[in-house]
């Protein structure tokens, strides 16, 4: 190669330069002065530079003439070569450089009779090398001949292709770059008609269907959406995704609405059903779920898990047929072997599990569980294999041994006799109140004599007052009265006055 020569050329250059500093070595030697060493060097050393310019460049790794002839000069050895210069590996080469994947979701926002507006999502893998911008290129509909409407990268996710002619179909697609070139196209699924959309449609759906509508089977059901659109739009149906079965829905569309029929609904036709109204390359959808209900299936299973004294536990498992809708509880009931009859015990029971209790000693009972949800409850009921049995076990009562108390206590007047004065002929009573256990004997005295069963006198004693009544007493009727009570603790006395009064006439009939 040309470039090696050069260095050659330098190191020969150097080599006398280096033998000149290194001659006055052996001068301490006895040796003859007329020893000329130096000079002859330089004079041998021109031939050496022009060695390489007349020849071939030296190999590499051999000596350089000039270096061969110096030494039989001087009358030294050779001095080795200098090393070579150890070169860097060569790198391996940069891994080629991959574009991204397509553009998504790419669709019309709007347009009019000049231009169109459309929208994407950037590609899903972009890669390390990032994206430098994107590359709208349309074409006629019917040809192939795409061309880039934007000179420059676009670089955010909407552009407006504008300067189009009224009445073209146009079809679109969206190119992502960046340093390893152009990405998958990404294309409109029909071409775009430019021209404007005198009212772009849209689904008015009713409020009571934005929320899951439930029917019960069998019913017939009759939904009317309306929509708008302009010109009319073109509606079109689907069942989760997929066509409707025209043999168990219809559908009638006028230009304002849209009605969903089923004239006898079953649990087949739940679902998501959407609605969708389409304008040129406008449209709107809105989805309503249908769910169909019915009674539950009952428990698949109920056993008794125990019984003790007057209960008995149970245990169930869920319907394998729910109804379409969730299971809201459980009814249970019990029937004794005597009168067969069903009595219920729990309603809207939650659980899977209960404690039946209050049951009767000596009778037995079977037991069975329906299901419930928003229909209702099951028609039929899961019963129990087995049978309970409360059985009646001998009961020692041992009553609590305790000393009685002792309530008696001697006679005690609680209210005593008061003094009176009366009138002849007019009736008066005399009132105390006693108590004592044993109830006390009760004795009327008249000035410290027994009155006894006279019948001018009424004895009365209730639940401890005492009374005597005297009927239209005398003036020889007045005195000292007592009455005395007593048991088997003791008796006690008390007494009190009367007077009784003559009439005033006959006071005065006295008078001398």
């Amino acid at each position: 190669m040309p470039s090696k020569p050069a260095p050659i050329k330098k190191a020969a250059k150097k080599e006398p330069a280096k033998k000149e500093e290194k001659a006055p070595e052996p001068e301490p030697a006895p040796a003859p002065a007329p020893e000329p060493a130096p000079e002859p060097a330089p004079v041998e050393a021109a031939p050496a530079e022009a060695a390489p310019a007349e020849g071939a460049p030296p190999a590499e790794g051999e000596a350089p003439p000039a270096e061969e002839g110096a030494a039989p000069a001087d009358g030294e050895a050779a001095e080795p070569p200098p090393p070579e210069e150890v070169k860097p590996p060569t790198p391996p080469p940069p891994p080629p450089k991959e574009p991204t994947s397509a553009p998504v979701e790419l669709f019309v926002e709007d347009k009019n009779d000049t231009s169109v507006t459309i929208m994407w999502s950037q590609p899903e893998t972009v890669g390390p090398d990032g994206l430098d911008g994107y590359t709208i290129e349309i074409c006629k509909d019917g040809t192939e001949d795409w061309k880039a409407i934007n000179e420059d990268l676009q670089k955010s996710c909407r552009y407006v292709i504008k300067n189009q002619t009224t009445g073209d179909r146009l079809k679109i697609r969206v190119v992502a770059l960046n340093p390893g070139g152009r990405s998958p196209p990404c294309a409109l699924h029909e071409a775009v008609l430019v021209k404007e959309v005198a009212d772009r449609p849209k689904v008015r759906l009713p409020r009571f269907l934005r929320q899951r509508y439930v029917a019960h089977v069998g019913e017939k059901i009759n939904l009317t959406i309306p929509f708008t659109g302009k010109p009319k739009p073109v509606v079109t149906w689907t069942k989760n995704g997929e066509p409707l079965d025209k043999k168990r829905v219809n559908i009638r569309s006028t230009e304002r609405d849209s009605i969903l029929f089923i004239r006898a609904s079953e649990r087949e036709d739940s679902g998501e059903y959407e609605m969708c109204v389409k304008v040129d390359d406008f449209e709107d959808k809105a989805s309503l779920v249908l769910q169909i209900v019915e009674l539950p299936g009952p428990p698949a299973s109920v056993k008794v898990v125990d019984v003790w004294g007057f209960n008995v536990a149970l245990e169930w498992t869920a319907p394998k047929d729910n109804g379409n809708t969730d299971i809201t509880g459980y009814t249970i009931q019990k029937a004794d072997r005597k009168t067969t009859d069903w009595y219920t015990v729990l309603e809207n029971y939650h659980r899977l599990n209960a404690t039946i209790s209050d049951l009767i000693m000596g009778n037995t009972y079977k037991f069975r569980v329906f299901s419930e949800n928003k229909c209702g409850i099951s028609e039929d009921a899961a019963v129990t294999k087995e049978e309970a049995t409360i059985v009646k076990e001998g009961i020692e009562y041992k009553p609590t041994e305790f000393k009685e108390h002792d309530f008696s206590e001697p006679p005690k007047f609680t209210t005593n006799l008061t003094d009176r004065s009366t009138t002849v002929g007019y009736s008066t009573k005399l009132l105390c109140s006693v108590r004592g256990l044993p109830k006390p004997k009760i004795i009327w005295m008249k000035n410290q004599m027994i009155i006894g069963d006279d019948p001018k006198y009424r004895q009365i004693c209730v639940q401890g007052i005492c009374s005597l009544e005297i009927r239209k007493p005398g003036s020889f009727d007045g005195g000292v009265y007592a009455c005395r009570a007593k048991n088997d603790h003791g008796e006690v006395t008390i007494s009190c006055k009367l007077e009784v009064k003559r009439k005033y006439n006959n006071y005065l009939k006295q008078l001398p």
